[in-house]
């Protein structure tokens, strides 16, 4: 009984994991109503210019005319020269999608007509023009097996409540019964052929687009940054959430992250047209990610010390600190190697981004025919916080050290005072180690953009558990310079 109730526990547990897992994103985007409208701006102006070539079909028929008889008519080369969307609206419908209304939309139409009833027979040229169009789209959002959204036509509906027809010729009284025949066609042409535009539209233009969104983000040789949808995207009544993995990890060899990324209590700000959300998981799994790949190991030997520093790497500089130096390898060069032990994990909160590093250092003297001779091995904690900011469509940042803290885990050369190294240390953690850091958190983690997308009116903020970044957004057209 107890084996299976510890069974059903860890299973419990496992479950819990695996919900928590599937539930939290690492990487969180909101697009509020701001966005929104700068998304549907953008948008209409290609759906105007893809009805702007609609094609209309040929029309023909008969009708007859009391004391008449029957009339034939037929209706030709059809020319849609302009379609017109002057109001339109994109609004959210919570839990659904989106919904855009268009209202007081107008097309003019050219074309040729000809008509035949008995021995008359005519023909010529006629302007229409549709006034009053009203069409309403619903957008299904969602996203497919390999974690890229998706967009589809869920509802189209268009109603004209306008079709005025000027015809060219003699027969005035002919051409008046000829338009209440063919007004109907044109209407119900017109009305379907739009929402076939819209749907391939929706279908050719809106979602390639959203494909280019990346499912991973390659930061650079060693690591890269898994941005699949982890749900459909959510609509609220204030905006359209998207939860990402926001998940970093080895090019080399994926594995298992062993820890979860907690919930994101996003604040209800609206300023911004888009905001992104980067989780303490998401800066957590790119430690991870480095230091499994061997990334977080760097070596000091004197070729790097800067010239503006007056003491070389070498037994004869230490010596001053560890006197039986000077005896066991004297005037030898030295190499220091550096490496956290775990990866360094990362603390967000409303005061900012810090971490306690911890790093082991391993000093050698560099014997005459090259190889190494160990010589002590420091540990190293200390305070470092991060300057974060966005530039280029990245997450750039800088560390700052604050107060450094060293300890003798092993000497090969005799004990000595550690606190007399303190100060060298400090010299080559700050003019050796932290810039080649700042150097490559410059190049920054790329954001989850589309295509052609560009960023400005940054806004940084820090939450618990979260980084808030938040930006307007520019959409640069094909060709722009």
């Amino acid at each position: 009984m107890g084996a299976q109730s510890l069974a059903v526990a860890c299973g419990a547990l496992a479950l819990c994991l695996a919900l928590a897992r599937a539930t939290n994103p690492g990487f969180m985007v909101r697009i509020t109503q701001a966005g929104l409208d700068y998304a549907h701006q953008q948008g209409i102006a290609v759906l105007e210019k893809e009805l702007a070539q609609l094609k209309l079909p040929d029309i023909s028929g008969d009708f007859r005319i009391r004391h008449v008889g029957k009339v034939h008519y037929e209706i030709s080369r059809l020319d849609l020269r302009s379609f017109h969307l002057p109001y339109s609206r994109i609004s959210l419908v919570p839990n659904v999608g989106l919904q855009v209304a268009i209202s007081n939309a107008f097309a003019d139409v050219d074309g040729n007509w000809r008509v035949k009833l008995h021995f008359i027979r005519d023909h010529g040229s006629f302007d229409l023009k549709v006034e009053n169009v009203y069409i309403k789209i619903s957008l299904k959002l969602g996203s497919d097996a390999s974690g890229k959204p998706t967009a589809d036509t869920s509802d189209c509906s268009t109603r004209i409540s306008k079709v005025r027809v000027h015809f060219s010729g003699k027969f005035g009284w002919l051409y008046n019964l000829f338009h209440s025949a063919i007004e109907p066609a044109f209407r119900k042409i017109l009305e379907t052929e739009v929402c076939q535009i819209v749907a391939k539209s929706v279908r050719d233009e809106l979602q390639p687009y959203l494909r280019t969104l990346p499912v991973t983000a390659k930061i650079d040789a060693r690591a890269g940054i898994d941005y699949s949808l982890v749900a459909p995207p959510t609509a609220t009544a204030q905006s359209l959430d998207v939860d990402l993995k926001g998940e970093v990890f080895s090019l080399a060899h994926r594995s298992a992250v062993p820890f979860t990324p907690l919930p994101l209590a996003f604040p209800p700000d609206h300023d911004r047209m888009v905001y992104f959300g980067a989780s303490s998981y998401f800066f957590n799994t790119a430690s991870f990610a480095y230091h499994a790949a061997g990334a977080l190991v760097f070596e000091i030997t004197d070729s790097l010390i800067p010239k503006d520093v007056e003491f070389h790497l070498n037994t004869t500089t230490f010596s001053a600190f560890i006197p039986q130096l000077e005896k066991m390898y004297p005037d030898m060069l030295m190499k220091l190697r550096l490496s956290a032990p775990s990866a360094p994990f990362l603390d967000i909160g409303p005061e900012g981004l810090s971490l306690r590093p911890v790093v082991d250092i391993q000093a050698y003297a560099i014997l005459p025919n090259s190889s190494l001779a160990p010589l002590f091995l420091l540990r190293l904690t200390g305070n470092v916080s991060a300057v974060i900011d966005v530039k280029s469509g990245h997450i750039v940042g800088s560390l700052k050290v604050g107060r450094m803290r060293l300890s003798l885990k092993h000497s090969d050369v005799g004990i000595f005072q550690v606190r007399m190294l303190q100060s060298i240390m400090n010299i080559y953690a700050s003019n050796i180690l932290l810039p080649r850091l700042n150097a490559r958190l410059d190049e920054g983690f790329p954001l989850p953009l589309p295509d052609r997308i560009q960023l400005s009116n940054i806004l940084v903020r820090f939450h618990q558990n979260f980084l808030l970044l938040g930006a307007d957004v520019q959409y640069q057209p094909r060709g722009w310079r």
